[in-house]
């Protein structure tokens, strides 16, 4: 009799659920939106409750709609998003909202700790800058500012982890996400008492490290009760929703990359050591599989600048799209075909947000740089897919000072289009794959993780059971060949206005 995997991602807009049978295929999936919270600017903030609410709600729809007995679903496991700071007391009761990754409000926080190490060094012992958005500083900004909570806080957790304890009762985070706590030794995985003691942070609000496979414990009677699940189904912990995708992507073996092309874009490989680059360019993330690594590199505003070019200048192609059918990209990807390699000599900055990698710049701005009154419409799209792409491609060089990369599987939504394919595979100078499931690789990196976890699969390889392509694009010689002057423009443009960016405010 078949067994099945059920994989909970909790992402930042709602989470889906995705139920696997153990031969690799997508039995049905369920979808429950929750809120996120912005205000005073920088902070973000979510109801925990949500989460729970979500979970149950996905896994009875789930059971319901597909049929599968309780009782043959072999495994629970979980992407979540990272960079959290929920706090709990011993009860596992939430004592307030939970600071999302994308909550910026601890930069004092941030500030703090590097009085007393350099951002070099911190970098060498996380793998990550420090910045506002990992846990360790949010923590410190609860403890500066909310200090009753700090006092009856008991574990801090992220989202997967949450939901770990609500099924289990058990409080346990593991490696990739502990490393999404800003205070985590990547080379030793554990608790880094250094930057714990420059945090004045008490280790032992952190949870307990497990590796991404370890069971936790099974769903109570509790928790059956509300999910639909079994009594007793074993739950495993599975892992950081950026790294759960690189079990998902296929990235299981050194050399193996992805990248994901959604509202924000990275590219992340795997390597048998960190990958730490002289300028910092990169950040490197503890992967799923013990003794191997996940660097990467996230730019913040990709598929979200093509869209907003959608938005903005491209309303006739709405229009059309509207009135014949179809998709307006279908129309922009059109105009984009009729422009050359280089978009006829227009370069465009994608630092709509400022920037994550490469460049690390919160000042950053958007910037089309030579425009000519030759130029078209299609020159002006063509721009911001080579921009974007060639944002990504300095990533992806210093990922290959280290690691040999020939190929690339491509995800998100940016990975639909033919056109944007193929500058990527001629920018980047690799074979572009594009698998048949293009937003799974998280649901399907936790369940594959699951799967390991209770020995239903041998080893992660079993992920090639999931993963079908559809399409390849090879790199043209003579067109890789082209991009090279344009991605050395396109370098220059970025530093030549450096400082006239920070002057705009």
């Amino acid at each position: 009799m078949s067994k099945y995997i059920l994989a909970h991602d909790l992402g930042t807009s709602g989470n889906k659920a995705t139920l696997f049978s153990e031969d690799g295929n997508l039995i049905g999936h369920e979808v429950y939106s929750y809120n996120t919270h912005y205000f005073n600017g920088t902070w973000v903030e979510q109801d925990a409750d949500d989460w729970w609410r979500a979970v149950c709600c996905t896994s009875r729809q789930l059971i319901e709609s597909t049929g599968v007995l309780p009782s043959d679903i072999a495994a629970v496991s979980f992407s979540g998003q990272m960079m959290g700071c929920l706090c709990v007391d011993s009860s596992g009761t939430p004592l307030r909202p939970s600071m999302i990754w994308a909550d910026q409000r601890a930069q004092k926080q941030a500030d703090q700790i590097e009085e007393h190490i350099s951002q070099w060094d911190y970098y060498h012992i996380v793998g990550h800058r420090n910045t506002a958005s990992y846990g360790i500083q949010k923590l410190m900004w609860i403890r500066d500012n909310e200090p009753e909570i700090y006092e009856q806080t008991y574990k801090t957790l992220n989202a997967k982890d949450y939901i770990v304890f609500r099924l289990t009762g058990k409080f346990y985070t593991e490696y990739s996400d502990g490393n999404s706590n800003g205070c985590f030794d990547l080379l030793n995985l554990q608790w880094s008492e250094e930057l714990l003691s420059y945090a004045g942070i008490d280790i032992d609000k952190l949870p307990e490290l497990k590796p991404s496979t370890f069971i936790a414990g099974t769903v109570t009677k509790d928790a059956a009760a509300a999910t639909g699940l079994a009594e007793n189904t074993p739950v495993v912990l599975g892992g950081g929703d950026g790294v759960a995708a690189n079990v998902g992507a296929g990235s299981i073996a050194p050399g193996k990359t992805y990248s994901c092309m959604g509202t924000s874009a990275w590219i992340t490989t795997t390597s048998e050591k960190p990958i730490f680059d002289e300028q910092m360019r990169t950040v490197t993330w503890a992967h799923i599989i013990p003794g191997l690594y996940a660097p990467n590199g996230t730019m913040q505003y990709a598929g979200g600048a093509y869209s907003w070019v959608k938005e903005c200048i491209c309303r006739m192609e709405s229009y059309d799209a509207k009135l014949h059918g179809g998709s307006p990209y279908d129309y922009m990807n059109q105009a984009i075909q009729d422009s050359p390699i280089g978009a006829n000599g227009l370069i465009f900055l994608p630092y709509l947000l400022g920037e994550r990698a490469p460049r690390w710049d919160p000042h950053a701005k958007g910037a089309w740089i030579g425009l000519k009154p030759e130029n078209t419409r299609g020159d002006l799209l063509r721009s911001v897919l080579e921009g974007i792409t060639m944002n990504l491609s300095i990533v992806l060089d210093v990922l290959k000072t280290q690691v040999d990369i020939n190929e690339i599987l491509v995800l998100g939504g940016g990975a639909k289009g033919e056109v944007w394919r193929d500058i990527m595979a001629n920018v980047y100078n690799a074979r572009i794959l594009v698998p048949t499931l293009l937003e799974e690789a998280g649901s399907m990196g936790a369940a594959v993780t699951g799967g390991v976890g209770v020995g239903l699969f041998k080893d992660f390889s079993a992920i090639d059971r999931f993963i079908h392509i559809e399409a390849v694009h090879e790199p043209v010689p003579q067109a890789a060949a082209s991009y090279a002057p344009v991605k050395e423009l396109f370098d220059e443009c970025y530093y030549a206005l450096r400082d006239t960016f920070k002057k705009m405010g």
